[in-house]
């Protein structure tokens, strides 16, 4: 039997300085990128080494130069639109800024956010985005003493002093739930994957973590404003996930007393929502209203267009990867939140509360 061919020997930098007449120090530093040298070597230099094929060992030159030129970004789940949006942005910085970017998914998760974390200290990279899981910090704390800056993106973790981008969750929630109340709506549900247990959500260190947990406060307050009293029997906490939250909204709008208006803190809470109206056959807005928490791209699609809360979300993960470059390249500025705008997109899913409320129906009932 014929000997397998062998593979093709690496070329190394050696072959590089022998090619092009260099000494290997000299041949090391062009192709690293530290120190000086002539323009005519770096020239002879780069020339042998596309001639032989050679490709920088990126470890080695992380271990000159103490740069990767990668950041880490850990987010909760890269299929949320939401998210795919907010790495659009982090990326289009990096890539201006020379640096690659390699992604983890947390699945909200803490053990796999830290887990994820600790594989990119050890991966060298040379900062960090990450859209926390859980309250806890010490892997985030462990980051920043290895020497790895950290940014969070999308929600707050108290007590962690990190640059924080976000928006303004419970003021952007407090002021959809109005447009309802406005509209002469008094039963107004919300589907929410904030935590049911608002007294551990109130006192547990870094329970402001959750987004949904801020939009839900300002549903609350809303209701407060209005007059409204808080049923706890119009609050459905779901998680992220979609079956839930449709199963949540099947049984909301089949109560005797069903609301006339719905209010999603989140994508996937507002497919579910849309999924279990259109089983139920429900008639937006004139049986019931809703108002969804970001603007996904199909908000537009379905009909009637659905009215949102719209964040600007690759403005967040650009801004993210921002202040991240600027903390790699040196800067001792005092860790901040940074607070950016939501703007409310009126379309036909809002309406009036109607004058006389049908009964719906449950699918084959």
């Amino acid at each position: 039997m014929p000997n397998a061919p062998r593979p093709p020997r690496r070329v190394t930098i050696p072959d590089v300085a022998r090619h092009a007449g260099v000494g290997q120090a000299t041949a090391a530093r062009v192709l690293g990128g530290y120190g000086s040298s002539s323009a005519a070597t770096r020239e002879r230099v780069l020339a042998a080494a596309a001639e032989l094929g050679y490709s920088t060992n990126a470890v080695a030159r992380s271990m000159i130069s103490g740069r990767t030129h990668t950041l880490g970004v850990v987010v909760a789940d890269i299929e949320n639109a939401y998210f795919a949006r907010a790495v659009r942005g982090v990326t289009d910085v990096a890539a201006r800024a020379g640096l690659q970017v390699v992604l983890a998914n947390s699945d909200e998760n803490g053990p796999t956010e830290r887990a994820a974390v600790q594989m990119f200290i050890e991966r060298r990279v040379d900062g960090l985005v990450v859209a926390p899981a859980a309250a806890d910090h010490e892997h985030l704390d462990k980051a920043v003493a290895s020497g790895v800056p950290v940014v969070l993106l999308d929600r707050v973790v108290s007590g962690a002093g990190l640059d924080t981008v976000v928006v303004d969750n419970r003021g952007a929630a407090q002021a959809a739930v109005a447009r309802f109340t406005d509209a002469g709506h008094t039963r107004i549900a919300v589907v929410t994957s904030a935590s049911p247990d608002e007294n551990t959500a109130r006192l547990a260190p870094g329970a402001d973590i959750w987004t949904t947990t801020e939009r839900l406060t300002g549903y609350r307050r809303a209701l407060r404003a209005a007059g409204i009293p808080r049923g706890a029997e119009l609050i459905r906490h779901t998680g992220y996930d979609r079956a839930l939250a449709r199963s949540a909204v099947l049984e909301l709008m089949c109560a005797e007393h069903r609301p006339t208006a719905l209010f999603t803190t989140d994508n996937v809470a507002t497919l579910g929502t849309l999924d279990a109206l259109l089983d139920l056959g429900a008639r937006i807005p004139d049986d019931v209203s809703v108002i969804g928490f970001d603007d996904a791209e199909w908000a537009t699609l379905v009909r009637p267009r659905l009215s949102v809360v719209s964040q600007p979300v690759q403005e967040l993960g650009r801004l993210a990867a921002d202040i991240l470059i600027r903390r790699i390249e040196g800067s001792t500025a005092r860790p901040r939140r940074h607070t950016l705008r939501t703007a409310y997109v009126p379309r036909e899913s809002t309406g009036p509360a109607p004058a006389r409320v049908r009964r719906l129906r449950a699918p084959g009932e």
